[in-house]
């Protein structure tokens, strides 16, 4: 398939788990691909690597003009670069609330600030924001990102509202428990990390993580233009953890 030959997209975060494995596939269907990421290190060699910070709006700005004067253009702008966070409305202190929201929120804007008037004059313009799951779906430990990613649900919409008109279509996926290199960190932290990750896998109604490679594909449907229909979608990838109610397996 090669529906993004021609376009040019930035993926942020985009030098590890979801937002790498989006790269490669963008690029694998045409794309020249830019990931802005805090390291860029690794890249394959037909990724154009960018070093910046989402909290920083001046290397945002120069990071975004670095991609269209090298390529000459932008049509598609992945919002992916996030951080975690574990614990409950007690847990976290109001620094680490503060860098959260920069990070998963005012990060996306800062990018989208600076993308919009390059998109407005392509004819295939698009945004994709990685939201997840507990934007609203309860789950245990997790207040500061769940409150992050259900901002990250509301400017998805907003965003597609307020640009639809320009011909710039504006989505979210919304990623379930996934096998990220967070996913390990947090891991790693617990009593019994092998035990931990069976627990996590069983809670799954597939018995097993999401794949990044799972949740770029959702990203790739809705950034092509192959898609142009959808606006202000928000396209749940999660094993079907929050529309299912499935009884416990039978004993024997």
């Amino acid at each position: 398939m090669s529906d993004f030959t021609g376009l040019v997209a930035l993926v942020t975060g985009g030098a590890s788990g979801i937002g790498l494995a989006t790269a490669k596939l963008l690029s694998g269907r045409g794309a020249t691909v830019a990931a802005l990421d805090l390291k860029p290190e690794g890249l394959p060699d037909d990724i154009f690597g960018v070093q910046a910070d989402v909290t920083d709006d001046a290397q945002v700005q120069a990071a975004v003009e670095t991609v269209v004067e090298r390529f000459g253009r932008l049509d598609v702008v992945v919002n992916n670069a996030g951080i975690g966070a574990v614990g409950d409305v007690t847990a976290n202190s109001d620094d680490e609330w503060a860098r959260v929201l920069d990070v998963n929120v005012i990060g996306m804007v800062r990018v989208a600030r600076h993308a919009v008037p390059h998109l407005r004059r392509s004819p295939a313009a698009a945004i994709v924001n990685t939201c997840s799951i507990v934007a609203w779906a309860g789950v245990q430990q997790r207040a500061l990102y769940s409150a992050s990613k259900g901002a990250v649900y509301a400017l998805t919409l907003a965003m597609a509202a307020d640009h639809v008109r320009e011909g710039i279509r504006v989505n979210c996926v919304a990623p379930g428990s996934a096998d990220t290199p967070w996913i390990d960190r947090s891991l790693r932290h617990t009593a019994d990390p092998v035990a931990a990750r069976a627990a996590l896998d069983a809670f799954q109604p597939t018995g097993r993580l999401v794949t990044a490679d799972e949740v770029a594909g959702a990203i790739a449907y809705l950034a092509s233009p192959l898609s142009s229909a959808s606006v202000g979608t928000v396209l749940a990838v999660d094993n079907g953890m929050h529309g299912l109610r499935l009884r416990p397996p039978a004993r024997d």
